[in-house]
């Protein structure tokens, strides 16, 4: 007999989006909404903007499609984007005050808990192979 739930039930949501820059704003919306559903105030600005720069990336770096999986259990968050780009991201860089752009991986770094990617093979054929980029967020104890 399985043991009963405590504490909050995890849940996933996954979004999954077009090679479009207007659904950097959709995700991001999206990402206020559930959180806000799943009363989780004290992530969504974090979490917008972690998800924004995941996003950003692969609409702006990529010609496929995409997805934004948000992801809660035991105080974590994890955010995640999927894209059909194999390629490995490049490492996360300084840019100079005045470059437009290259800032995201190292916002990410610096703003997560954690973070990293994986090569995503999909033998279901549900999104397709190319790599999948996430990032945590803790809850402060």
């Amino acid at each position: 007999m399985p043991e009963p739930q405590t504490g909050p039930v995890p849940w996933e949501y996954t979004i999954y989006i077009p090679n479009d820059p207007r659904a950097v704003a959709i995700c991001r919306r999206t990402v206020r909404l559930i959180l806000t559903a799943h009363d989780l105030p004290h992530f969504t600005e974090a979490a917008e903007l972690l998800a924004t720069e995941l996003v950003t990336n692969a609409v702006q770096h990529t010609k496929g499609p995409a997805a934004l999986r948000l992801r809660a259990e035991n105080g974590t968050l994890r955010i995640g984007v999927w894209d059909a780009d194999p390629t490995p991201p490049r490492p996360p860089r300084h840019p100079t005050p005045d470059a437009e752009t290259g800032r995201g991986l190292a916002l990410v770094h610096s703003c997560a808990n954690t973070w990293g990617w994986v090569h995503q093979r999909d033998v279901r054929n549900i999104i397709g192979t190319g790599k999948y980029i996430w990032c945590e967020l803790t809850a402060a104890a």
